[in-house]
């Protein structure tokens, strides 16, 4: 009977112990637990000690520190019918543990698979030009479009980064021809500006060697200086105009 009893004694003791051990959880910095009460949400508890009651309650253990998940290669289809295979890379946490664990059955998965069909949606409203030249501003977009789909998941969607665009070697050759007809355009358009300038200053300077007899003189002389430089060259001056008019006036005269 006292073995019995011994024996009985010592099964309480460890299912006691078990209790208690099964009623503790410690949870981390990072750490929250979502605290059931017969099935129905109770309250979000943690980090620390936190005393379970044993059948009565369970937690669900949540980690809030932010998560990275790469974005399976998507085939998109731009504004202006071009295929390209993009691939992105994302940055999310937990903020309401509560909503993480009762609006959605697992946050990861719905978040990843919401992730690859927001970016198929957004840069398929932008034209390859667009995808290329203004990716901080589609990281931008796709994060506040996927930011706002999550947040009554209890999801924070941080940062979105696309990290690749590829292009099909036919799409390639044709943006290197369409790139160097830009820069042919652009030279012609700076070479008929550079000739605008100019024939505005020649006739800005025509205008006053016109209104100014004496500075066309010295044009002149300046460039007889010039010439001069060249030893092989031979100079003739001619008689200036207004000489030549006295003379004949002289000439033609009637005599009294």
């Amino acid at each position: 009977m006292i073995g019995f009893t011994f024996g009985f004694g010592s099964i309480l003791i460890l299912l006691v112990a078990a209790l208690i051990a099964s009623s503790v959880r410690i949870f981390r910095e990072y750490e929250r637990g979502v605290v059931f009460m017969l099935g129905r949400f109770w309250k979000v508890k943690g980090p620390g000690l936190v005393l379970i009651i044993p059948i009565v309650q369970q937690a669900v253990r949540m980690d809030l520190r932010t998560v990275v998940f790469d974005v399976p290669t998507q085939d998109v289809i731009t504004r202006d019918n071009v295929s390209v295979k993009v691939n992105a890379v994302v940055y999310f946490r937990v903020v309401d543990p509560e909503k993480a664990v009762i609006q959605v059955a697992r946050y990861f998965e719905a978040t990843s698979q919401l992730a690859q069909t927001t970016l198929r949606a957004v840069l398929g409203k932008h034209d390859l030009d667009q995808l290329l030249s203004e990716r901080e501003q589609l990281n931008t977009d796709i994060q506040k479009v996927l930011d706002a789909q999550t947040d009554a998941w209890g999801i924070k969607v941080s940062i979105v980064e696309i990290k690749h665009v590829d292009i099909n070697e036919t799409m390639i050759r044709a943006i290197a021809r369409q790139a160097e007809a830009e820069r042919e355009r652009r030279a012609k358009v700076i070479h008929a500006e550079g000739e605008l300038q100019a024939s505005k200053q020649l006739l800005e300077a025509a205008q006053t060697l016109a209104r100014q007899p004496q500075a066309m003189q010295l044009r002149y002389l300046q460039t007889l200086t010039t010439i001069a430089a060249d030893k092989n060259s031979t100079i003739v001056f001619p008689l200036p105009i207004d000489l030549v008019s006295a003379v004949m006036e002289r000439f033609n005269k009637p005599s009294a």
